[in-house]
């Protein structure tokens, strides 16, 4: 039975709302879930890099909690 490992990119808007896409791992598939909106997308390659550009453009949220 394949491992399924979650990971999860956060950003927040102007407004201070924070916005999470979850990447979620099957084997070699992956899903990436926008708790925001609903938001689903196979994605086998770049999942993370797909997770930012969904924020920025569906939610305007850049602002990354993990930058110095």
């Amino acid at each position: 039975m394949p491992q399924i490992d979650t990971s999860k990119v956060s950003r927040w808007d102007q407004h201070g709302r924070e916005h999470v896409v979850r990447v979620r791992r099957t084997g070699v598939q992956r899903t990436i879930s926008c708790d925001t909106c609903g938001w689903r997308r196979g994605a086998q390659f770049l999942p993370w890099l797909k997770a930012q550009e969904h924020l920025a453009e569906a939610h305007q949220a850049t602002v990354d909690p993990t930058a110095a």
